[in-house]
């Protein structure tokens, strides 16, 4: 990456203040380009979601593998539960979600309370032996007794059953010829196996699924520096996880360089991501203690008060060059962590060297995040989101410390313990999200072009702006 004209300033940047010259391009069409990341973690898009309490659970972990990303579970989830979690991502088929069911007998008020755990809002009724009966949906229980039994509604007229062999454009076809928008997919024994929507059938070709060497999903776990770290981090590999995340809010002290020299006499099979920090000094050191990954960021994400209450922190688009340049000059890489609104971050993060973006505030508002769907007054679903350095965050994580030592710790908070994300009606899934950064980016490597990430951050060319000239590049939504 270079700056225009040469223009260096004398002061730190972030994602609002610089913008991308386009360049003179042989790519065809946004298809050619090459989104694999090239730290060697299996991911197919350069998507992290990271490890907020509120946004990273299994949904979100399946959810985001399946279209190439990978997600970090948080490190306060107790050790048989994360357990379970990792055994149900890993369990996880490649192109079908993971259906909600229930039985004939069930409620409809066990349907109401189900049908928000998955984008595509249907609950499939099965029989004894998982043979799809029906469908229900949000539209067929409204205005029915709650105690209703389900077998009272559920009807098999527009349900097409289709077999797991079968193409996903093919299962597109059968779906649109239908006029269907989703089909329960069942094996050579009639069992359900999943559902597909038309919508990720085509995404089945979009996308290349996160996996690992025996094809199944990719997931990370967050751990703490505190404790018995190699223990903990013995733990969750045994369990299946396929990187460890040393995640504590200032990454550059000695207990962090201690737990990744720890975590890193375990062996070397494994990728060790950690972090946070903002400058070249830090990468430099938790690279040298045997980080395969530094995460970056002090400050910039939507739910930290860091900088506001200490002071302390970085820019985070000055912080992501910096901290790429040495990391490359090392033979490692960077996550830019934090601070991500739109889909230009993304692309802008990566420019700077990142080979991987982190983020978690933005997935809050969506079907897949580990929050509790909620509706407010004015009837809008929503779910509420906190930082991780929160008070709530942390009166949480220290739930098993005496009720004085609890309190005390609540005196040192650092981000917000309650914010409001309504769901987008017009795009409530996690996947939504997704399209849209991946196909920002698309764009943006036929823009300056390059074939691969990699390439584009070496042809990128980043200008300076003024808040006018950023701006100048967002859309009106009424008429001037």
């Amino acid at each position: 990456m270079k700056f225009l004209n040469d223009q260096m300033p004398g002061y730190d940047l972030t994602y609002n203040d610089v913008f991308l010259v386009p360049q003179r391009s042989s790519i065809n069409s946004r298809f050619d380009v090459n989104l694999m990341t090239s730290d060697q973690i299996g991911t197919t898009i350069p998507i992290v979601v990271a490890n907020m309490s509120a946004v990273a659970g299994k949904r979100m972990a399946e959810t985001v593998a399946r279209r190439g990303g990978i997600t970090i579970l948080p490190q306060d989830i107790p050790m048989p539960r994360l357990k379970e979690m990792i055994n149900f991502v890993k369990s996880r088929h490649l192109v079908f979600d993971t259906a909600l069911t229930l039985k004939p007998s069930d409620t409809i008020n066990q349907a109401a309370n189900i049908l928000y755990k998955r984008n595509h809002g249907v609950v499939v009724i099965v029989d004894q032996d998982n043979h799809p009966l029906g469908l229900v949906s949000e539209r067929m229980i409204q205005g029915i007794d709650q105690f209703e039994t389900i077998d009272k509604i559920v009807r098999q007229e527009n349900m097409i059953i289709l077999r797991q062999d079968l193409s996903p454009k093919d299962m597109f076809d059968k779906m649109n010829q239908n006029h269907i928008k989703l089909a329960p997919i069942v094996d050579h024994n009639n069992q359900l196996i999943g559902v597909l929507t038309k919508k990720n059938a085509l995404r089945a070709d979009l996308y290349q699924p996160a996996v690992d060497q025996n094809n199944k999903f990719l997931i990370g776990v967050a751990i703490g520096i505190n404790g018995d770290v190699k223990q903990k981090a013995e733990e969750v590999l045994s369990y299946g996880a396929d990187l460890i995340v040393l995640d504590t809010a200032h990454g550059h002290q000695n207990k962090m360089i201690q737990a990744i020299k720890q975590v890193r006499s375990i062996s070397q099979s494994f990728k060790i991501v950690a972090g946070n920090v903002v400058t070249q000094e830090a990468t430099e050191d938790l690279i040298q203690a045997g980080a395969d990954i530094v995460k970056v960021g002090v400050g910039p994400g939507a739910m930290c008060t860091t900088r506001m209450v200490t002071g302390v922190g970085r820019p985070q688009f000055s912080a992501v060059l910096e901290c790429s340049i040495k990391a490359k000059s090392l033979g490692k890489f960077v996550w830019a962590d934090g601070g991500i609104r739109y889909p230009r971050d993304v692309v802008l993060a990566l420019a700077a060297g990142a080979s991987s973006v982190m983020f978690a505030s933005w997935l809050t508002g969506t079907f897949e995040s580990a929050a509790d769907i909620r509706l407010d007054s004015d009837g809008r679903y929503y779910k509420e989101n906190f930082g991780m350095a929160s008070r709530r965050a942390v009166s949480q994580r220290s739930h098993l410390d005496d009720p004085y030592n609890q309190s005390l710790k609540e005196f040192f908070e650092e981000g917000i313990s309650n914010s409001k994300i309504y769901l987008d009606p017009a795009n409530p899934s996690a996947e939504d999200i997704i399209d849209r950064i991946v196909a920002g980016l698309r764009s943006a490597l036929s823009y300056l072009g390059a074939q691969n990430i990699d390439s584009f951050s070496e042809r990128a060319i980043v200008g300076l702006q003024s808040q006018s000239g950023y701006d100048e590049g967002r859309p009106v939504n009424t008429s001037w």
